[in-house]
């Protein structure tokens, strides 16, 4: 049996609930939930904003455990071991992208919280595919976050080959974009945070920023204009992105990582007159995870985080909802 916090519909409080998951698949694992992050999608799911919720919900994606148990055909887990878990929970292993190592674009993915039960709970169950041990040295308290906001930031660099010498923007300074700045920077990149916060500016040089350019200030930015390489966007709002895609040098990229969810107004010409590209991703491979969390370790990056016991999830949920966080919440058992 396993004992979970759900939501019976939407926009309810999460309860105390217990299910029986059946026998272990034979290509599956469990995972002793010690930590779990709580991110944007989980409230997204919970509420069924995108109308694809299943009640009762156990949400939670940014699982870090340790391995209870392996089915029959599982070798390279062993029980007792470190690991985490992050948005989905298996995949196809047949189509195209599997077969190129793009698991994360595989189009029959599982998501970890979407038609499964997640890791707002004492256990939870993945195919061992999508399981990715820590590394050596790296702090499993902190780690649940970069499973989801962590590899949604690093992707990017990755699959864009981005260089040292490249200069890089990042549009908001939240649970994303603070993990952001800290890659980058680690990176070696020329960092530049995009940020409507005062609060936030030297938080954000802390974190990794060189400069920062007050995002309500429509002069500040004009006065940026040709000079980055790529901005990674963070938020959910609607902004005046023909004057961010002006601050791109030419060949230059606008990459979308938070769901903004109204249509982009972008003027056709800003993209063609100096080839400029729009672009957008999910979280990434189970390889491309490993990779991130190889390179946490090397640079001593880790989510700045908030601590809430499992039986506080109310609690942390509204401290999310209310815009408060600094800047990642993690539950622990």
């Amino acid at each position: 049996m396993i004992n979970a916090y759900a939501a019976l519909e939407a926009n309810s409080t999460l309860v105390p609930w217990q299910y029986e998951p059946g026998t272990l698949g034979r290509d599956d694992v469990e995972i002793e939930v010690d930590y779990c992050g709580i991110c944007h999608s989980d409230v997204s799911m919970l509420n069924n904003e995108w109308g694809m919720s299943a009640y009762p919900l156990v949400a939670g994606h940014e699982v870090v455990g340790r391995i209870s148990a392996v089915g029959e055909a599982v070798s390279h887990l062993k029980t007792g071991q470190a690991v985490g878990l992050g948005w989905h929970s298996d995949y196809c292993k047949v189509c195209s992208s599997c077969g190129s190592g793009d698991h994360n674009l595989c189009n029959q993915a599982q998501g970890t919280i979407v038609g499964r039960h997640g890791g707002f709970a004492d256990k939870v169950r993945a195919n061992a595919a999508s399981v990715v041990p820590l590394p050596q040295g790296m702090d499993a308290k902190t780690a649940g976050p970069l499973f989801c906001g962590g590899i949604t930031v690093f992707n990017p660099l990755v699959q864009f080959d981005i260089k040292p010498t490249d200069k890089v923007a990042v549009i908001g300074i939240g649970g994303l974009g603070h993990i952001a700045l800290q890659f980058l920077r680690a990176w070696g990149c020329e960092v530049t945070a995009f940020t409507s916060s005062d609060s936030k500016t030297e938080e954000a040089k802390t974190l990794g920023a060189h400069q920062c350019i007050n995002s309500r200030n429509n002069a500040d930015i004009e006065q940026a204009a040709g000079r980055f390489d790529l901005i990674i966007s963070t938020v959910n709002v609607a902004l005046d992105w023909n004057l961010y895609l002006s601050t791109l040098k030419p060949k230059g990229r606008l990459h979308f990582v938070g769901a903004t969810l109204e249509p982009l107004n972008i003027g056709v010409f800003g993209l063609i007159m100096a080839q400029r590209s729009v672009s957008g991703s999910p979280v990434g491979s189970p390889a491309t995870i490993a990779k991130m969390l190889e390179f946490a370790v090397q640079h001593n990056i880790k989510p700045v985080v908030e601590m809430f016991k499992f039986e506080q999830i109310n609690e942390a949920l509204a401290h999310l909802k209310s815009g408060k966080a600094r800047y990642r919440i993690v539950l622990e058992r």
